[in-house]
């Protein structure tokens, strides 16, 4: 409702001067600008004032955890675009904004060969990273080696 109501004020070029218009204008507004978030990382999200829900469109690119009532923590889980809605107490939005991940690539190669891709990690070593997207025997063979090193050290912390 608020959307549609900050679409036609700001459509219209009418100003009005009452609380609910103006905070719906608001929150439009803030929809226009996209927050970048880069794939396996975190992003810190402060919020205006203290946020009763948080929605995420797609959780499967992007997920959100709490960290208190004003500080969210967007972590990029794969390629895409989706949203996030934080609302107040009161139901009332504080934040409607796009959400874009991308792909890290600064310290990355890729490498090509016809169809199939894969991805390599190098700081200053180039090692296989998982990258959606990369060829599937690729991908399967350097997920296959971070478990059985993985495995490794939780057999010795026990």
């Amino acid at each position: 409702m608020y959307k549609l109501i900050a679409a036609i004020v700001l459509s219209a070029g009418i100003v009005s001067a009452a609380p609910s218009n103006i905070k719906a204008a608001t929150v439009e507004s803030e929809k226009e600008k996209a927050v970048v978030v880069t794939v396996d990382q975190a992003k810190v999200f402060r919020i205006s004032r203290p946020a009763a829900t948080v929605i995420i469109g797609n959780p499967a690119i992007v997920d959100g955890t709490v960290e208190d009532a004003q500080t969210l923590v967007l972590t990029g889980r794969s390629f895409g675009v989706t949203n996030l809605i934080v609302l107040d107490a009161e139901g009332n939005p504080i934040v409607d904004r796009t959400v874009v991940v991308r792909g890290h690539e600064s310290n990355t190669v890729r490498i090509y060969r016809r169809s199939s891709r894969e991805t390599l990690a190098c700081a200053p070593v180039c090692e296989p990273t998982l990258t959606i997207g990369d060829d599937e025997l690729a991908f399967d063979f350097a997920t296959k080696q971070i478990r059985a090193r993985n495995s490794l050290s939780e057999e010795n912390s026990n």
